[in-house]
């Protein structure tokens, strides 16, 4: 069965930076659209980023552009999001979520949480 397994979260301070993995199984990574969704606490999901299958085309929300860097290695089945200059309000649960038929999120990950504090 489809299994998406994050990493990499942890406790960071503010203009630090984090490298999040999602190790993908239990389908053809390659075909998939691929992104991260974040929740900050309190809050409801927010979209992050989307990776084409073959990773040549991303899209962002405006708010982490020029900071976060999704890629993929898709020889090792796996997702990345590299986060720079991490703000406070960057502190969220950071899932990883796989785009099936129709646009819709339809596999997720645990989650990994990153918190941005001094």
């Amino acid at each position: 069965q489809v299994q998406l397994v994050e990493s990499g979260g942890g406790l960071v301070q503010p203009g630090g930076s984090l490298r999040l993995s999602c190790a993908a199984s239990g389908f053809t990574f390659t075909i998939y659209y691929m992104s991260w969704v974040r929740q900050a606490p309190g809050k409801g999901l927010e979209w992050v980023s989307d990776i084409k299958g073959d990773g040549g085309t991303t899209s962002y929300v405006d708010s982490v552009k020029g900071r976060f860097t999704i890629s993929r290695d898709n020889a090792k089945n796996t997702l990345y999001l590299q986060i720079d200059s991490l703000k406070p309000e960057d502190t969220a649960l950071y899932y990883c979520a796989r785009r099936g038929s129709m646009w819709a999120f339809d596999s997720w990950g645990q989650g990994t949480q990153v918190t941005v504090s001094s």
